[in-house]
């Protein structure tokens, strides 16, 4: 295979390996090149969300009236809300950039592979994401949604501009969850015999839920609607983030536990 990859992603590939029950697979270059570019990718998809957050925060102050007598919903704030769909876009677009580049390694490592193994049946949502996991990022982005119209509805002035900012950013990152998302779910298998099958379905499983983590949707209130104080509402929002966060906890837990009794089960037999 005329992939070139360092001794040391090498090495990596093998803990990865190791650390999923997988240590009689040899690490390959092939599996050290697709999890060398996951890794910077990852980097970049974290680096994204927060200049994102931070350029969101900057776009709501620069908005708020200098006086009191300045509230209202004027030229500053339209503005600032277009500078605001534009930094939208800009995530969705970077996120894309980045994912795209995983599937360029991937295809390309692909090629060299002197034959091609599949799955029987494709792995679909269930298997690769999970209905927990599937369930928890559906309820999060429709609660957040209902709690940012509701803020919109029931407030006015600065909070109602609040609102504007968190719904926009909300379906910024809404977007991008589904795009990178849709990526993981339906990109080619790559893989040449059985040890390399699971391995690519490990990497496919971890991607998935790498995205559906929504750390962006949980931090978006603090950049915007927690600016007004804590009311009932934001209250509510406090409320649910908590909530979120310990299923997320209770959820990873729980597969730690699957992934930990599959991997002693062939051991034990």
């Amino acid at each position: 295979m005329s992939t070139k990859v360092r001794p040391t992603d090498l090495e990596i590939a093998r803990l990865w390996l190791a650390a999923r029950g997988l240590a009689d697979v040899t690490p390959t270059p092939m599996l050290a090149a697709r999890l060398a570019v996951r890794r910077r990718a990852r980097l970049a998809a974290a680096i994204l969300p927060a200049a994102f957050l931070i350029a969101s925060a900057l776009v709501y102050v620069s908005g708020l009236p200098i006086r009191p007598e300045d509230e209202g919903f004027g030229t500053q704030r339209r503005w600032a809300l277009v500078v605001l769909t534009a930094l939208v876009a800009g995530l969705v677009l970077g996120l894309w950039l980045l994912d795209r580049g995983v599937r360029r390694v991937d295809q390309r490592v692909g090629a060299e592979l002197p034959r091609r193994a599949t799955h029987s049946v494709r792995p679909g949502w269930r298997t690769v994401l999970g209905v927990p996991r599937a369930a928890l990022l559906v309820i999060t982005y429709a609660g957040a949604a209902v709690l940012a119209i509701a803020a919109l509805a029931m407030r006015d002035g600065a909070a109602r501009y609040a609102a504007v900012i968190l719904l926009i950013g909300l379906c910024g990152v809404a977007v991008g969850t589904a795009v990178r998302l849709r990526h993981v779910l339906n990109h080619s298998v790559v893989a040449d015999d059985e040890g390399s099958l699971e391995a690519d379905f490990l990497m496919r499983v971890e991607d998935a839920r790498e995205v559906a983590v929504p750390t962006v949707v949980w931090s978006l209130p603090v950049v915007s609607v927690f600016d007004t104080g804590l009311d009932p509402l934001n209250t509510g929002w406090l409320v649910f983030i908590v909530l979120s966060v310990i299923a997320l906890a209770l959820i990873t837990t729980g597969d730690a536990r699957s992934a930990l009794a599959a991997q002693r089960g062939p051991s034990a037999r």
